[in-house]
């Protein structure tokens, strides 16, 4: 029996598994005139993954599992690039489930993820033909950080986030432990709070140097004051030392801190109330 291309759509349905990502290094550079700020960071993904899938249907439905997410449908990232997608090439309603493990408003990226790797899916489901600099255009519009996961490779990061330039850095084989504690921390607050400043050292220059010398100088512009208002992350954050990290951060405006360690670090005093992943890269 011969199908024809929508019939085989509503057939079968599209599965992907959208990443987080870590910051290796966060400054924020200056203030824009669009009162957005301009920043400095290397994204580098991590395999940490949420569960993303869609069929057509009639109307569009949005059903999420696992971790919640206290956003109505209207404000949620998915249904706002559904919308985006549906205005611009006409695909239709869908019936969309979102599993959630990667904990919202940690600075992991997950929303943006999810966005990125919708606009693929249906790229490919649809056949929309669309190439990877118009898929960044279209995620850029949903948020600052979306168009870094259209490719998903490491990338220094400038302007709001959307200005990306390929990384040289390598992490394969190194262990990766992300610890996020129940805290919510507000991006608007955050840089609402920060002080804007030019760093003395490029990035790309640091990233260069042996991960064991990029402790006192690759750093989160978001640490300090965010550790003031939360000791609790920046306890965190030493922990990740006292257990052997070659490196620890918080990732993005947090709440999240990652060690990256050397050798499989041995577990101990994790809270339970935390969220944490611990794997090899």
């Amino acid at each position: 029996m011969a199908y024809n291309r929508l019939e085989v759509c509503y057939l079968y349905p599209m599965i992907c598994f959208p990443n987080g990502k870590i910051n290796l290094g966060l400054r924020v550079v200056s203030k824009r005139p669009d009162g957005f700020h301009n920043i400095e960071t290397l994204f580098y993904p991590v395999p940490i993954r949420d569960v993303l899938e869609f069929l057509p249907a009639d109307t569009f439905q949005l059903n999420v599992s696992g971790l919640p997410i206290d956003i109505e449908k209207e404000n949620n990232l998915i249904y706002k690039t559904w919308v985006l997608l549906h205005n611009k090439y006409k695909i239709p309603p869908l019936q969309v489930h979102l599993h959630k493990t990667i904990p919202p408003g940690s600075g992991l990226g997950g929303g943006s993820a999810n966005v990125a790797f919708f606009i693929k899916a249906t790229n490919t489901y649809f056949e929309l033909g669309l190439n990877k600099s118009k898929m960044k255009k279209l995620a850029g519009q949903l948020g600052s950080d979306c168009p870094f996961f259209i490719e998903n490779k490491a990338a220094f990061a400038s302007g709001k986030g959307e200005v990306l330039q390929t990384a040289n850095i390598s992490l394969k084989g190194k262990y990766l432990l992300i610890i996020k504690p129940k805290i919510q921390v507000s991006t608007q607050k955050a840089y609402s709070i920060i002080q804007a400043e030019k760093p003395e050292i490029r990035l790309s220059e640091i990233i260069s140097k042996p991960i064991d010398q990029w402790k006192n100088i690759l750093l989160n512009d978001f640490e300090k004051p965010i550790f003031k208002l939360h000791p609790e992350i920046g306890n965190l954050k030493n922990n990740m030392y006292s257990i052997g990290a070659a490196y620890a951060s918080m990732t993005g405006s947090g709440s999240a801190v990652f060690g990256i360690f050397e050798n499989k670090p041995i577990l101990k005093n994790i809270n339970p109330n935390n969220y944490f992943w611990a794997g090899k890269l």
